[in-house]
Parts: structure tokens; C-alpha cells; sequence
């Protein structure tokens, strides 16, 4: 009897292995279920994070030609202020040789009108002796013409 104890206890133990095995096999195979869907949840991430990554290169693109195209516009702009600036200061430069001249020009006068001061007023000075001369003549000259009548 000792041995027909000693098999039941081998199938017990043959039986409780058995249901330890196949409640291990359920959970490693539940664990595996579930770390499929967390590689599928991550692949599919990866997927949308792929086309992210392609619309914001496309974006970034279309912004680079954007602005490229906006600093040649930006140099051609500038170039073209360049020369009216240009224009605008040789204006300016000829404004200032003009006022140079009228200035030198000016001081020409003045000095020349000041060295000739004396002289000025000695021509006044003659030409009304020569008016009053005139008047006087020409009060004298009707009565000359009356005598003569």
C-alpha cells in the first residue's frame, strides 16, 4: 500500500504540475497578447510620427524657399535704395556747391561794393548836378524860345 499511496501522490503531483503549467502557459500567453498590442499602439504611433516628420519637412522646405525668396527680394530692394540714396546725395552735393558759389559770389559783391563806396556816391553826388543842371536848362529853354518869337 505504501507504493499505491506513493503513485497517487506522483499523479497529485503530476496533476497539480500539470495545472501550474497550463495556468503559466494562459498568463505568459495573456502577457505576449498584451505586448503585442503595445508593439502594434507603438508601430502605429511610429507610423503617424513618420508622417509628422514628412509634413513638417515639406513645411520647413516650402519656408526655406519662402525665404530665400524673400531675401533676394530684400537685395534687390536695397540695391535700388542704394542708388536713389545715391541720387538724393548728389542732389544734396549740388545744392551745396550752388550755395557755395551764392555765398562766394555774395562776399564778392559786398567787398567789391565796399571798395567802391567813394566811388559811388562821388557818381551820385555828379549825377544830380547833372539832373539839376538838366532841370535848369530846361526852365531856361521856354523863355529862350519865347524871346526868340
Amino acid at each position: 500500500m505504501n507504493q499505491g499511496i506513493m503513485i497517487i501522490i506522483l499523479y497529485i503531483a503530476a496533476l497539480i504540475f500539470a495545472i501550474a503549467f497550463a495556468v503559466l502557459v494562459i498568463y505568459i500567453s495573456k502577457t505576449l497578447k498584451s505586448a503585442r498590442k503595445t508593439l502594434e499602439n507603438v508601430a502605429s504611433t511610429m507610423g503617424g510620427l513618420e508622417k509628422q516628420m514628412e509634413g513638417i519637412t515639406t513645411e520647413t522646405t516650402s519656408l526655406l524657399q519662402k525665404t530665400n525668396h524673400l531675401a533676394e527680394d530684400i537685395g534687390e530692394k536695397t540695391q535700388k535704395l542704394n542708388t536713389l540714396v545715391d541720387g538724393v546725395k548728389g542732389i544734396g552735393d549740388s545744392v551745396h556747391e550752388f550755395n557755395q558759389s551764392l555765398h562766394t559770389m555774395s562776399n564778392n559783391l559786398k567787398h567789391t561794393a565796399d571798395q567802391n563806396k567813394d566811388n559811388a556816391a562821388q557818381a551820385m553826388k555828379w549825377g544830380q548836378v547833372g539832373i539839376d543842371l538838366y532841370k535848369k536848362w530846361k526852365k531856361e529853354k521856354p523863355q529862350d524860345e519865347k524871346a526868340v518869337q
